[in-house]
C-alpha cells in the first residue's frame, strides 16, 4: 500500500486518506467510486491524497472481519466491519473468557493489527460489546493477517468466548441487629435479585436470623431443597476470620476457603464451602447496586466456575474500582488526590432536531449576530480546551453541515433524529475519539455559550476527587452544556426517546460538581419570540 497524490481522473478505486469537500463531504477512508469522481470533478478538485492497494494488501474491513471471525468462540456474534473495525458481542449473558497469551501474540504480529477486549472473567449481558478488532491503516500485508489468524486457529479452546450463566437457586441468610432496619434487608434482596436476573437465577430462600454464631449455624443446617449457592449478608461487617459469620459457617460443618480480597470496594468478602455448596459472606458494599468485589466473585459462580484463593488474589490488578475516588481515605477524612493532568475532553454539538416550535424554518440556521445559530456553539467548542469537536446533524443535514463547512469539525449524521434527542446523543458518542476520557455535550440552539464557559467545565472535571460530571448552574438553576466522564457513556447510550440525562445526574449525585456560570446556560432558542429577543431572525 502506498499513499500518494493522485489526479482525480486516476483515483477511482483508491481510498481517500483525508476528507474532501465536494458538494458533500467525502470522508476519510472512502473508496472512490465513479460517482465520487464525477462529484470531485464538478467541485473543481484536481488531485486527492489517497491510498493505493496492491495484491499483497488486504483492505482494512476485510482484514478486521476475518480476524474477528477467527478469534470468536462460543457465545459471540461478529458485527459487519466498518472503517477497519469489527466488533464482537455477547450472544447471551455469561462470563467473558479470554486467552490472554494468544491476544498478546496477535497484537505483536503487526502494529496495524489490534485486538482490544473487556477484562477477562467478567460478566457480559446479552448484546454487550466485549471485544473489537481494529485495523489501523487502510490495509495490512496479507502475510501479517494470515499469521494473526493462524494464532487464533483451532486449539483446545477459543481465543474469546462467553460461558453462559446458569439459573442457580440462591439461598440468602441475613443477620439482624436492633440497629438494622428491616427495610435495609428488603432493599438488599431487591438489589441482589437484579444482579441475579441476567443469569435467570433466583432467590429461593430468605432467612433472617440474629447476628450470632449459633443462629447462623442453625440456619445453614436448616437449608432445605438444596440450593446451588448460599449468600450471607451480615448486619455487621466481617472483620476477622474468627468473626461471627465465619464462625457460624464452621460450626455448621463448613469451611472458610478465603477471607479478604484485593478489590476495593469489596475487601471484606468471605468465600466458603458447605458440603460442596459454595457460600459467600458478602461485603457491606454488596447492598449497593454499584460495581464492587462481590460482582467479581458472583459472576464466576453464576457461570459455574470454581473460585479459589488464587482466583481472588489475582483480582487485585484492576481491583481499584472507580467508585473509590469519591470516598475518603480510611480514618483521615481527606480525599486522596492523584496527580492532575490535562484531560482529553471531546465536544459534541447536537444539531439534529426538527425545530418544531420554530415553525417551518430550522432554528439552527436562523441568523444570530450575522451568522447561522449553529456556528456559535461550534465556534465556542473549537475555541475551548476540547481536543476535538463533532457536530451531529439530522433534520436538514446538508444545510447544517454546510453552515459549519469552514470549521475544523467532524460531522456525523443521525438518521434517526426524528426519534428524539437521545438518538443524536448516541450518534455523537459513537463518533467521539476512542482516547477521549470525557465529553462536553452542547446544544446547537444555545448561541451565548462561550469557550471560557466550556473551559470552566473542563477545569472542574477531576477523576481523582470523584468530579466526573461537571454541571453548570446559575442562581440555583441547572443548564447546559454538561461534561460527562466516559464512565457514563454506557448509561448515556441507554437513553431512549426525546429525553435528556437528568435522571442520571440525580442517581449519581456524588459524581456531580456544580459550576456557577452566567444565564447563558439556560438560554436556548426554541421559538420565534425567543429568537427575536436576542436580535436574531429566521432565514428566508
Amino acid at each position: 500500500m502506498k499513499i500518494t497524490d493522485l489526479p482525480v481522473d486516476k483515483a477511482e478505486g483508491a481510498i481517500l486518506a483525508h476528507a474532501v469537500r465536494a458538494g458533500r463531504t467525502l470522508k476519510k477512508g472512502t473508496r472512490l467510486a465513479a460517482a465520487d469522481i464525477e462529484r470531485l470533478k464538478a467541485a473543481a478538485v484536481e488531485t486527492v491524497v489517497a491510498a493505493v492497494l496492491d495484491d499483497s494488501d488486504v483492505h482494512e474491513d476485510e482484514a478486521a472481519h476475518r480476524l474477528a471471525e477467527a478469534i470468536a468462540g462460543d457465545g459471540l456474534d461478529v458485527e459487519a466491519p466498518a472503517t477497519g473495525r469489527s466488533n464482537l458481542f455477547a450472544r447471551e449473558a455469561g462470563l467473558f473468557k479470554v486467552d490472554r497469551a494468544r491476544i498478546d501474540a496477535i497484537n505483536r504480529v503487526d502494529p496495524g493489527i489490534t485486538v482490544a477486549t473487556r477484562p477477562a472473567d467478567r460478566g457480559a449481558e446479552a448484546g454487550r460489546m466485549v471485544a473489537t478488532v481494529k485495523i489501523i491503516p487502510f490495509a495490512v500485508p496479507r502475510d501479517s493477517l494470515e499469521r494473526a489468524i493462524a494464532i487464533a486457529s483451532p486449539e483446545s479452546r477459543p481465543v474469546l468466548s462467553v460461558k453462559p450463566y446458569r439459573p442457580l437457586r440462591v439461598a440468602v441468610i441475613s443477620t439482624t441487629l436492633p440497629t438494622l432496619k428491616p427495610s435495609v434487608i428488603d432493599k438488599t434482596l431487591s438489589v441482589l435479585a437484579e444482579r441475579l436476573a441476567p443469569a435467570g437465577a433466583s432467590i429461593v430462600a430468605d432467612m433472617r436470623v440474629a447476628h450470632e454464631t449459633a443462629a447462623i449455624a442453625d440456619a445453614l443446617r436448616a437449608l432445605k431443597d438444596q440450593p446451588d449457592l448460599v449468600i450471607l449478608f451480615g448486619a455487621s461487617a466481617i472483620t476477622d476470620i474468627a468473626d461471627v459469620i465465619p464462625a457460624g459457617l464452621t460450626a455448621a460443618g463448613g469451611t472458610v476457603i478465603h477471607f479478604g480480597m484485593p478489590v476495593d470496594p469489596g475487601n471484606l468478602l468471605l468465600l466458603g464451602d458447605l458440603r460442596g455448596l459454595p457460600v459467600v459472606g458478602a461485603p457491606g458494599c454488596a447492598r449497593s447496586p454499584r460495581e464492587n468485589g462481590f460482582d467479581f466473585v458472583l459472576e464466576r459462580l453464576l457461570a459455574g466456575d470454581r473460585v479459589g484463593p488464587d482466583d481472588i488474589i489475582g483480582m487485585g490488578v484492576g481491583g481499584l474500582l472507580m467508585d473509590i475516588v469519591t470516598r475518603p481515605a480510611p480514618r483521615s477524612g481527606i480525599a486522596q488526590v492523584e496527580d492532575r493532568h490535562e484531560p482529553h475532553v471531546a465536544a459534541l454539538v447536537l444539531a439534529a432536531g426538527r425545530s418544531s416550535r420554530m415553525g417551518a424554518s430550522n432554528k439552527l440556521l436562523a441568523e444570530v449576530d450575522g451568522e447561522a445559530m449553529v456556528r456559535h456553539a461550534a465556534r465556542a467548542a473549537l475555541g475551548s480546551k476540547a481536543r476535538s469537536v463533532t457536530v451531529v446533524t439530522g433534520h436538514m443535514a446538508e444545510e447544517v453541515e454546510a453552515a459549519v463547512a469552514d470549521f475544523d469539525v467532524e460531522v456525523t449524521h443521525n438518521p434517526d433524529f426524528a426519534d428524539g434527542l437521545s438518538t443524536s446523543l448516541k450518534a455523537g458518542l459513537m463518533a467521539v475519539p476512542e482516547d477521549a476520557e470525557a465529553v462536553v455535550v452542547l446544544l446547537g440552539d444555545m448561541p451565548r455559550i462561550s469557550s471560557a464557559m466550556i473551559d470552566q467545565l473542563i477545569g472542574a472535571y477531576d477523576p481523582a476527587t470523584g468530579a466526573l460530571i461537571a454541571l453548570p448552574v446559575h442562581e440555583g438553576k441547572r443548564g447546559n452544556p454538561v461534561l460527562w466522564s466516559r464512565r457514563f457513556f454506557d448509561d448515556l447510550m441507554g437513553l431512549e426517546g426525546d429525553v435528556g440525562a437528568r435522571h442520571l445526574i440525580a442517581t449519581n449525585k456524588d459524581a456531580v460538581v456544580e459550576v456557577e456560570l452566567d444565564d447563558a446556560i439556560t438560554l436556548d432558542i426554541d421559538t420565534p419570540d425567543a429568537l427575536a429577543a436576542i436580535g436574531g431572525r429566521q432565514r428566508a
